[in-house]
């Protein structure tokens, strides 16, 4: 079965059968509630896909995707909110956020984003920039391992600080209460559908994009970046610009999925982006299998859909059961959820030796 999905007919049935389930079981068999939560899920399942490329197959433990996460959703929800201030006090007016913090006019900052298409463009452009610059001041320097981890994770609660601090971005509450996305009413059932039919696209394309890049010449070189960065130094090749562009495309992803994020859940807020997310973020992939392509995908779906079925029933109890779950599977399944099939598969080829007799 591995052979088979390994070659183009193989990966299009794949697709294909991702797309049914995405597009044609899920809308049937779900109700409206249900279907949010599960665009709420995918989200997290794009986050999980650029985890997957930077982490599993370069090696760079990324515990501040809140941050890029946090960019796009911002981003995106600095322009829902001007369009709905445009839409009830006419244009140039405040958001209604800013009215209870007494801002009477809107910031300089903040009148761009009454464009679409420049809000399209900054959540593309200005979340990948920072993460090149990041990325070439980290890795030119040959910062890595445990000490780009504890970097990105405090970049994340520094970010997470910073827009608690900022009234004109919603302070601690954040922004909610939105009513348009680009002219589409979000009370309107059929729009709430196709929020979710835009997530689900998206994370198809971002894993079809994932999946070119790890074929790829340049997968290649950034496994060998991950496993013997001195080696590949040696033979002429740059080991920090390879990093960097799996870090930006990581970036890139997150952003993406919080600006979908913010008109499918209808709130952004600090404690959304912050360190406990971006390890939640973590976590899923770590629990899928960051080595695959398709195991952060389930990772992350699966770590969401128990945080929301056992925080109903248990409370109290799911952080401990979440705890438990990581160890059970890092102790068991080292390489994550996909490594089942494989590892099942070397049970079985086992051979099984009699004690001689004695």
């Amino acid at each position: 079965m591995s052979k088979f999905l390994s070659t183009r007919a193989g990966t299009w049935a794949g697709f294909g059968a991702a797309a049914l389930v995405l597009f044609g079981a899920a809308p049937l068999l779900l109700s409206g509630f249900r279907l949010g939560l599960l665009a709420q899920f995918l989200c997290y399942a794009i986050v999980a896909v650029g985890i997957g490329l930077a982490w599993g197959r370069g090696g760079m433990l990324t515990l501040g995707q809140g941050v890029f996460f946090g960019m796009g959703a911002y981003l995106m929800a600095m322009h829902m909110k001007m369009a709905d201030a445009e839409f009830r006090n006419g244009a140039g007016a405040v958001p209604d956020f800013m009215e209870l913090a007494g801002i009477r006019e809107l910031p300089a900052y903040w009148v761009p984003f009454a464009s679409p298409v420049f809000t399209i463009a900054m959540i593309l452009v200005l979340p990948t920039a920072f993460a090149v610059l990041l990325g070439f001041a980290v890795f030119k320097r040959r910062v890595k391992g445990a000490y780009f981890a504890i970097l990105s994770q405090a970049l994340a609660g520094a970010f997470a600080i910073l827009l608690i601090g900022q009234q004109s971005m919603g302070g601690f509450n954040g922004m909610s209460r939105f009513r348009y996305f680009f002219g589409y009413n979000l009370d309107d059932p059929v729009n709430e559908q196709m929020l979710y039919f835009i997530a689900a696209g998206v994370l198809l394309v971002v894993v079809a994009v994932a999946l070119q890049l790890r074929r790829s010449r340049y997968g290649e070189l950034l496994v060998a970046v991950r496993d013997a960065e001195e080696r590949v130094r040696f033979l002429g090749y740059d080991a920090a610009n390879i990093k960097v562009v799996a870090y930006a495309a990581a970036a890139l992803f997150a952003a993406v999925a919080g600006a979908i994020f913010v008109p499918v859940v209808g709130i952004i807020s600090p404690a959304s982006i912050g360190i406990v997310p971006s390890i939640m973020f973590i976590l899923g992939v770590a629990i899928g299998g960051r080595a695959s392509l398709v195991g952060p995908v389930v990772g992350a779906l699966a770590v969401a859909w128990a945080q929301t079925a056992l925080s109903e029933q248990f409370p109290s109890a799911w952080t401990y059961a979440q705890g438990l779950l990581f160890i059970v599977v890092i102790a068991l399944l080292p390489g994550g959820i996909a490594s089942i099939a494989a590892a099942t598969k070397r049970f079985r080829k086992e051979p099984v030796t009699a004690e001689a007799p004695a």
